[in-house]
């Protein structure tokens, strides 16, 4: 005898408006879905819906039923419900009783996740973004065995200080690139390289270590920082509440254009507003072109700016301040500043950004935030913008 039992789990409401947008059904959506292992609820809501990004707003709901979007296993089904008259998507869980009072169910799977966790992992807790010098007074390695160049896993190596009360493991990090705003040419922070981890076997002046993981070479001098609290795993997708727009940094993995499930960085950190889970359209940036056939005014603006050009000096971006013994100090990072539209000159055009793609952030730091691209229609490119999905 079987026995179905439903529990109706209420992710979806699809004639919801939000933020004055209607979500919408997907062309050629399916009746039902049958979760298989490697699924992700990004995946299967965007078989459902036009706009996936949207399915956790109206969770809202059914709050005190879902208190975690790592509700759905494999084996289960997802069904299009009609009969209200307002699409809803439900969830069907059937268990099998062998004889009365014995229920066997599943019990060694494990919950889909949000995105594919595999493919952001290495990023959740390294690289690390910091600002400039941040790592100066950070432990540092100060000697291997044997006066060794190169340290691997494995090796004993000593550190300048680590008091009794620090952590006993850390991870070893390098200063890499600096990452510059492309805008207002502004260093956002270094992006310090991961080498490996390391376990602390006796504190003092100078500690003791080993070298319990290698990713690349280990030298004296590379830095340590903390390992830290474990990393957030568990991301609900949703639009920013207010307006984020900024431009895309970097891409990950030796690409030179990304693709869905490739990792990019942008220039909007938390001082920003941006939080883990917010996701964002990622557009074409307009290139400035010169009018082909400018209009009269136009000449006439470009003459007359032509005619009134001086030229300037480059202003130097520094303070000058004393020391404590008296010398003048030259300080080239002068107070930060914000960035302002493009000013564009008289017969030049800049033609508007297209709409490529969608990201999701998964990790945030003050300025700067890492992404995983999650729908691409065209490649996307370092300096594309990124803005809000709507």
């Amino acid at each position: 005898m079987f026995r179905n039992i439903i529990t109706l789990l209420m992710f979806c409401c699809l004639s919801f408006n939000l933020n004055a947008q209607v979500i919408a059904l997907k062309e050629g959506h399916p009746d039902r879905h049958v979760v298989v292992k490697g699924d992700t609820l990004w995946w299967i809501s965007a078989r459902f819906l036009k706009d996936p990004w949207l399915w956790p707003k109206v969770w809202q709901l059914n709050r005190s039923q879902i208190k975690n979007p790592h509700l759905i296993y494999p084996g289960d089904v997802i069904v299009l419900d009609l009969s209200s008259g307002q699409p809803q998507l439900k969830l069907l869980r059937q268990t099998i009783t062998l004889e009365p009072g014995v229920v066997v169910e599943p019990l060694d799977q494990a919950a889909i996740s949000t995105i594919p966790l595999n493919v952001i992992t290495p990023f959740l807790s390294q690289p690390l973004i910091i600002e400039k010098d941040q790592l100066a007074e950070s432990p540092r390695i100060i000697a291997g065995p044997d006066n060794r160049v190169v340290l691997s896993t494995g090796t004993r190596v000593y550190i300048n200080e680590i008091e009794e009360d620090a952590d006993l493991n850390w991870f070893i990090y390098r200063p890499g690139d600096s990452l510059i705003d492309p805008d207002s040419k502004e260093v956002l922070g270094v992006e310090a390289t991961y080498l490996g981890d390391l376990r602390v076997k006796k504190f003092g002046k100078p500690a003791t270590a080993e070298v319990v993981k290698a990713k690349e070479e280990i030298f004296v001098k590379d830095r340590l920082v903390p390992s830290g609290d474990e990393v957030i795993t568990n991301f609900t997708p949703r639009a920013p509440e207010t307006q984020i727009n900024g431009r895309l940094l970097k891409i990950y993995g030796g690409l030179a254009e990304a693709g869905p499930e490739s990792i990019v960085s942008i220039n909007r950190g938390s001082q920003d507003g941006v939080e883990v889970g917010h996701v964002l359209a990622i557009s074409r940036y307009g290139r400035i072109i010169k009018d082909p056939e400018p209009t009269k005014a136009d000449k006439e603006k470009a003459s007359k700016a032509e005619a009134n050009a001086k030229p300037k000096l480059k202003e130097l971006n520094f303070d000058v301040s004393s020391g404590e013994d008296g010398k003048t100090i030259v300080n080239f990072e002068k107070e930060k500043k914000e960035s302002t539209p493009i000013a564009l000159e008289p017969g030049y055009i800049k033609l508007p950004d297209e709409r490529v793609g969608l990201m999701m952030v998964f990790r945030v730091f003050d300025r700067i935030s890492y992404g995983l691209v999650m729908q691409a229609n065209e490649p996307i490119n370092t300096l594309d913008s990124i803005h809000n999905p709507y």
